[in-house]
């Protein structure tokens, strides 16, 4: 018992001391000084700016959210986007058959036309980010309660999607919660 705890200790000891704890997802428009000269320390080999700018073509243009679940990205001049196989699965199951199993033996296409619709899938660009948390708490008191703290939340956070939606149809804002 005491060789078993202390193998045991040693273990976690050795991983403890392995472990390295970062700063988790890092937002795009956000980057401190610290994460992006931790970025160019890890390789990063372009300009920050090129990584996420609002209003100049960025990697944020070629990176999409591929059906609302993945992301995917665009590859091409004619917006040939790939992705992870388990984001097309559905799809793909969907128009295989007995006598074309995609699942097995693939897909392929010499021309545009050629390619099978997947009416359920879309991709979303993202367009910029904008921190709207004031705009947010300032709808809400400490004397609340948690239906009303909610209720006072979702009903800014549908307007601020709706005023993006009021100015472009083609657009959907989207209100996320990043901690």
């Amino acid at each position: 018992m005491k060789k078993r705890t202390i193998t045991c200790l040693f273990t976690f000891l050795v991983i403890g001391m392995s472990v390295h704890a970062d700063e988790g997802m890092w937002m795009p428009g956000n980057l401190n000084t610290h994460t992006r000269k931790t970025m160019k320390e890890l390789g990063l080999q372009i300009p920050v700016s090129q990584l996420y700018h609002p209003d100049k073509p960025s990697l944020k243009d070629a990176v999409v959210s591929f059906g609302g679940f993945c992301s995917g990205v665009v590859v091409s001049k004619n917006g040939l986007v790939f992705t992870n196989h388990h984001c097309g699965f559905n799809s793909i199951q969907q128009h295989s058959s007995l006598e074309n199993d995609y699942i097995t033996n693939g897909f392929t296409t010499n021309t545009p036309k050629e390619e099978l619709p997947c009416p359920e899938l879309y991709v979303r660009f993202l367009l910029k980010t904008e921190n709207v948390t004031q705009q947010i708490l300032k709808t809400v008191c400490p004397d609340m309660t948690e239906k009303e703290r909610k209720t006072a939340i979702d009903s800014v956070t549908y307007a601020i999607q709706e005023k993006v939606s009021e100015k472009d149809s083609t657009l959907t804002g989207i209100v996320d919660a990043y901690y």
